[in-house]
C-alpha cells in the first residue's frame, strides 16, 4: 500500500444550509496513490460517523488498488479533523448550527477542484454516513459522478434509525456535565451509556454470542476508547447531520433518486440493524440501472468497514472491481 499522506485543505469562508457561515473552514484528508496526467483516476471516500481519514486508509489495498487509483479520503465537518465544534468555529443545533450533507458535498466539490483540479469522479465509495454523502453527490451533481458504491447506508434516515441517533444524543445530553449548549467537563457516564447503545446496534445479535468475554468488558475495551478520543460536541454535531439526512429534502425520494446518472452499486448486509436490506433495496430499485448486493456477515453494520475481516474485504473488492470495470 502506498503511504497515506494526511493533510488539511483551507476552504476559507463556507456558507451552510442552516444560514450560518464557517469563516475559516478546512477539510482534513488523506491521499493514497498518485493522480494520473489526465486527472481521471481520483476515487473519493467520504468519512463515516466518528471516523477520521486515516481510520479508513486500510481500504487502499484490500478494496481499492492504490497503484491504479488516487484514493482521497475526505473528512466531513464535525469529525474532529475537518472543521468541527471542538475547534471553536462551529456550535451545535442549540445555537442554530446544523451541517447537512449538502454542505459536506459542496465543500468536497470545491476541495477536489481547487486542490486536485478534478471535477469528474470515476467513483465515490462510501460506508454508512459516507454512503449518505455518496448518495448526496449523485443527486446534487449527477453529471460529475460516473460511479457510486453505497455500502450499508441509505439515501434518507429512516424513522427507526432516527430513534437510534436520538438515543445517543440523549445519552450525552443527560450527563450532569451538559450545560444546555455544551459540556463543562467530560461526560463520563454519558459516554459509557452512549458506547453501550452504539455497540448493541453496530454488530449483529449472533456476533455477540461469539465473544469470549462479557459484553460489558467488550464495550469498555473495544468501543469506549473510540468515542473518548472525540470531543462530545463533535459526536453530537455528527449525529445531527445524520438525523437531518434526506437527499430529497422531504420530497419525493424515488423521483429524486431517479435523477442519479452514475452507475451505482448498493451494498447491504443481511444483519445490519441500522440500514436494513429492505430500505437499501428500495434505494437501489429507484436508481436507474443500480446493482443490489447483500453481504452475509455476522458483523452486521460493520461488514461495510471490515478492516480486520478478509472474507468481507474480498466481497467488497469483487463488487468494486466489477463496478470500476463496467
Amino acid at each position: 500500500m502506498s503511504a497515506a499522506q494526511h493533510r488539511h485543505f483551507a476552504l476559507g469562508s463556507v456558507p451552510l444550509q442552516c444560514g450560518r457561515r464557517i469563516d475559516d473552514a478546512h477539510i482534513g484528508y488523506v491521499q493514497i496513490g498518485e493522480l494520473n496526467r489526465d486527472r481521471t483516476n481520483l476515487v473519493l471516500i467520504p468519512t463515516s460517523y466518528g471516523a477520521r481519514p486515516l481510520d479508513l486508509a486500510w481500504l487502499a489495498g484490500p478494496v481499492l488498488d492504490p497503484s491504479r487509483w488516487c484514493i482521497v479520503i475526505a473528512g466531513m465537518f464535525g469529525n474532529g479533523d475537518s472543521t468541527s465544534p471542538s475547534h471553536g468555529q462551529m456550535g451545535l443545533a442549540e445555537q442554530g448550527w446544523l451541517v447537512q450533507h449538502r454542505d459536506n458535498v459542496a465543500a468536497q466539490r470545491r476541495f477536489l477542484a481547487e486542490c486536485f483540479g478534478v471535477e469528474t469522479l470515476p467513483l465515490i465509495f462510501g460506508w454508512s454516513m459516507g454512503a449518505q454523502q455518496a448518495y448526496q453527490w449523485g443527486v446534487d451533481h449527477p453529471d460529475q459522478v460516473q460511479r457510486l458504491c453505497c455500502v450499508c447506508g441509505t439515501s434518507r434516515t429512516s424513522p427507526h434509525n432516527r430513534l437510534f441517533c436520538l438515543s445517543l444524543r440523549q445519552a450525552l445530553t443527560a450527563d450532569a456535565s451538559w450545560t444546555g449548549s455544551g459540556f463543562d467537563g467530560v461526560p463520563e457516564q454519558g459516554l459509557r451509556t452512549y458506547a453501550l447503545i452504539y455497540a448493541s446496534w453496530a454488530a449483529s445479535q449472533p456476533f455477540f454470542k461469539t465473544l469470549e468475554q462479557p459484553v460489558e468488558e467488550h464495550v469498555e475495551q473495544q468501543w469506549l476508547p473510540n468515542y473518548r478520543r472525540h470531543d462530545p460536541r463533535d459526536l453530537i454535531a455528527m449525529l445531527d447531520t445524520w438525523l437531518a439526512h434526506d437527499v430529497a429534502s422531504d420530497g419525493d425520494l424515488a423521483a429524486t433518486l431517479a435523477g442519479i446518472q452514475a452507475r451505482t452499486a448498493v451494498v447491504a448486509c443481511n444483519r445490519d440493524l441500522y440500514f436494513t436490506v429492505d430500505d437499501m433495496a428500495a434505494d437501489a430499485a429507484a436508481i436507474p440501472g443500480a446493482q443490489f448486493h447483500v453481504i452475509d456477515s455476522l458483523l452486521g453494520h460493520r461488514a461495510g468497514n471490515p478492516h480486520s475481516s478478509p472474507a468481507e474485504q474480498q466481497h467488497l473488492r469483487r463488487i468494486v472491481d466489477q463496478l470500476l470495470d463496467s
